[in-house]
């Protein structure tokens, strides 16, 4: 079975799926691989959509199964380990007048099963609320999402208030969603951006040492 969920989910048949995830779970298999497995069915989803095969039902409804796996998978990862240690802090959300939380989602949930202790504020989140999380928390590192043009303004306003709070030497800033490049990572003031979601994982393990 090891393999299939990866076409099954790319093909967003939903009750084989989780029937897949189940009967493996069910045999003892590893669930971090399993969920592996759904991330590389998610990117073959996000092929799809970038050549114009899937649109945007589509990727909701892959979102809704991924979900539903990571439901039934995340309770199982840990339960054989003694290591649990975060390898870091993480503040998350999509920006200021931007509602998208499909791609915030699923790097929301890479970065918390590669370990990281995510702080996930939502959707259309003002720029004073990631001060305020930073402040609380101590994150080291602030993941910016935002799927609309009118995005980048509030990503760049959200770093400002970070520096006018005293926090922009402290924490680094990757941004992600729809066309970021890297002409908008420079306009924003960001450290990095990512394409996906693993570029966003590889980026938190690089900040904090981790990979």
């Amino acid at each position: 079975m090891a393999g299939e969920l990866v076409n099954l989910l790319a093909d967003l048949k939903e009750k084989e799926s989780l029937k897949n995830v189940q009967d493996r779970l069910n045999a003892g298999e590893d669930p971090l691989a399993i969920l592996k497995e759904a991330q590389r069915g998610m990117e073959v989803v996000g092929d799809r959509f970038a050549s114009g095969e899937y649109f945007i039902p589509d990727l909701i409804y892959s979102g809704e199964i991924l979900k539903q796996i990571s439901a039934m998978v995340k309770p199982q990862i840990g339960s054989g380990q003694t290591e649990t240690k975060k390898l870091g802090k993480i503040v998350l959300g999509t920006v200021a007048g931007d509602i998208h939380d499909i791609g915030k989602d699923i790097v929301g949930f890479m970065l918390d099963i590669n370990g990281f202790e995510v702080y996930d504020l939502g959707i259309d989140v003002p720029s004073e609320k990631f001060v305020a999380k930073v402040k609380e928390t101590g994150a080291p590192i602030v993941a910016l999402s935002g799927f609309l043009t009118l995005a980048y303004d509030s990503m760049k306003n959200t770093i400002e208030a970070l520096a006018k709070a005293g926090l922009r030497d402290k924490v680094q800033i990757m941004i992600g969603g729809g066309q970021i490049t890297e002409e908008v990572r420079k306009y924003t003031g960001a450290d990095a951006f990512g394409k996906d979601a693993m570029v966003g994982v590889a980026l938190a393990k690089k900040w904090t040492g981790a990979g």
